[in-house]
């Protein structure tokens, strides 16, 4: 038999599980992941979207085998980064590091709505330089981490020709594969 008090418990969240989402996520199709904080299991499952993704565009894609990119698309070695959208009104790309990689995927997803960009490895550099992507902790231990903020209704000018709906970075993504022989 089970405790009683846990039954009475798993009641109370039963019942918040079934309210009716009341903000922006309300009948967003990508509402069940928005509440979810940034994690690993999170960027798990953006991971494995934009494998999908890219394997439905018909690109080869590939675990990595290590942890300095997340995958290896049509020969290129990428760190995938994902955000939902904050109530603040942007994305926040997180754990942007100086690793082994050529590129970055930022997939943004909003209630109703997507967003992405494809960011050279030399393009994220040359940003933190002018601090257009800042760095994420402060002290010395945290200088090799960074983050972008993009708000989706107004990205800053830089990042037009990285991408920003899901068909330019498509786009993007051929044209890098392309220039590098992928």
């Amino acid at each position: 038999m089970r405790d009683p008090e846990v039954t009475a418990l798993a009641a109370l969240f039963e019942a918040e599980r079934r309210k009716p989402r009341t903000d922006m996520w309300s009948g967003s199709p990508f509402g069940w992941l928005a509440p979810w904080p940034p994690s690993k299991t999170k960027g798990m499952i953006f991971e494995a979207v934009v494998h999908r993704w890219c394997e439905e565009m018909g690109l080869e894609v590939a675990h990595s085998g290590d942890s300095e990119a997340d995958r290896v698309i049509g020969g290129r070695r990428f760190e995938i980064k994902g955000s939902t959208l904050w109530k603040a009104g942007h994305y926040t790309f997180q754990q942007l590091r100086d690793q082994n990689y050529d590129a970055v995927i930022c997939l943004g997803v909003s209630p109703f709505n997507a967003h992405c960009w494809i960011l050279p490895k030399e393009e994220i550099r040359a940003r933190r330089k002018t601090g257009e992507i800042s760095s994420q902790h402060g002290g010395r231990s945290g200088r090799d981490t960074a983050w972008l903020w993009v708000d989706p209704e107004a990205p800053d000018e830089w990042l037009h020709k990285w991408g920003g709906s899901l068909a330019e970075a498509q786009q993007v993504l051929r044209r890098f594969l392309s220039a590098s022989g992928g």
